[in-house]
């Protein structure tokens, strides 16, 4: 049993933490070095390390985890919980240790919390929050120079799952990785929200048996290790072209967010404020379709005589799901990619990414790895300019409207110059 003087000491910590984070997030905001999403939870973290589950401690939390659509998804979520609740979220992205201490420290004053987690991060702050929902989206490939296998996550988000047996999953029985993870599951709702990218699924990830896909059905031709067949669990929740149908009736699904791939992000962050926390479905969904950006994503910047449109894709499946948003009759294309850390440095994934549809299209190819994108353009025979700076390059493009495709940095990068070219006027 802990003793009154070692419970001071640790009121004293925590207070002292609290306060140099504050300090550290408004000196960053001052100085222009950053948002302050990290710094204060880097500088909390430091001074004690038990912060998070104190800031935690009592609240009723969501975590959010995939590998895309977790931005989206908190957003949606988050809008959908607020009709209800206040939520502390870490709507910036920041979903490392860091960034989810500064949400919390941020949102210190609200009664629930709603989180996205990187992949990689979810097993310790399950153990640290105790969340009473999680959600998962999908699993592809993505940074294998950080992150490793994606067999390696599947088990790693399986144990956290089994070590939290009374929390409630939503889950995506389209993706064959995620149906793994929340297969054993007690309290799991199976929600079909769409697999767009099937190129890491085609081998149960217990057993190595072939995956079997006919219409929306899947199944593993070997079974699992205690005889069970493992195969597409039945939905309770689906989202169709007309809407989505769930256990609490049907709806429409009006979103401003383009793409297939946020219709069913939409559906979990729904099903979750629904099934979680008695959100009433007509709020929920009219709180997701409310959402029109996400950190500046799927936005129009107006620039001079162009009408610049950003979209953000980080690895196979994401590309897969951008390109398809791609305006064919737009005048212009810039492709931008980095391969900073927090990008991956690993670029080997550009070569899964169909770039072959691209023809008639004026395209520019830019970012600091713009020469390896370069090099995959010219196999996939598309005729492209490169211009390492991707302002530059959305400037030589012709005016009118151009569509900007770019990685983590490059977009960031890109929409921060962006903004400070359209300040100047």
């Amino acid at each position: 049993m802990s003793s009154p003087r070692s419970g001071v000491l640790r009121r004293l910590r925590s207070r002292a933490a609290t306060t140099a984070a504050q300090l550290a997030t408004t000196a960053s905001r001052l100085t222009g070095r950053g948002a302050g999403g990290m710094i204060g939870g880097l500088v909390a973290n430091a001074i004690d390390p038990t912060i998070m589950e104190n800031l935690g401690r009592g609240r009723p939390a969501v975590l959010v985890t995939g590998t895309n659509g977790k931005s989206t998804t908190t957003r949606m979520l988050a809008a959908a919980m607020r009709s209800r609740f206040s939520v502390a979220t870490n709507d910036g992205g920041d979903n490392m240790d860091a960034g989810i201490i500064s949400a919390l420290l941020a949102g210190k004053d609200a009664s629930h919390i709603v989180l996205e987690v990187d992949e990689l991060h979810v097993p310790a702050v399950a153990e640290r929050l105790r969340p009473e929902v999680m959600v998962l989206l999908n699993l592809t490939r993505d940074q294998l120079d950080r992150v490793g296998e994606i067999n390696k996550i599947e088990r790693a988000l399986r144990r956290a799952v089994t070590a939290h047996p009374d929390m409630l999953v939503i889950a995506n029985c389209d993706d064959v990785l995620m149906t793994s993870v929340a297969y054993d599951a007690p309290n799991v709702i199976w929600v079909s929200a769409g697999a767009g990218w099937t190129g890491d699924s085609v081998s149960c990830p217990r057993t190595g048996g072939h995956v079997v896909r006919e219409a929306e059905d899947w199944w593993a031709v070997k079974p699992l290790p205690d005889g069970r067949p493992f195969r597409r669990p039945t939905p309770t929740w689906t989202i169709t072209d007309s809407g989505l149908e769930s256990p609490h009736g049907s709806s429409a699904l009006s979103l401003k967010l383009p793409g297939r791939a946020n219709r069913g992000n939409a559906t979990q962050a729904i099903a979750a404020a629904v099934e979680g926390f008695g959100v009433p479905l007509t709020d929920a969904v009219a709180a997701a379709e409310s959402v029109d950006n996400v950190a500046g994503r799927y936005s129009t910047i107006r620039l001079g005589e162009r009408d610049i449109h950003l979209l953000l894709a980080k690895n196979p499946a994401g590309w897969q799901e951008a390109l398809s948003m791609v305006d064919r009759s737009a005048d212009g294309l810039v492709i931008a990619v980095n391969g900073q850390v927090a990008d991956g440095e690993d670029l080997s994934w550009l070569w899964d990414v169909a770039f072959e549809d691209f023809e008639g299209l004026v395209v520019k190819a830019a970012g600091e790895r713009g020469t390896d994108l370069a090099v995959r353009l010219t196999y996939a025979d598309i005729g492209h300019e490169l211009v390492p700076d991707p302002l530059s390059a959305v400037l030589a493009c012709p005016p009118g409207r151009i569509e900007v495709l770019a990685n983590y940095t490059a977009f960031r990068d890109l929409k921060a110059a962006l903004q400070k070219e359209t300040h100047r006027g």
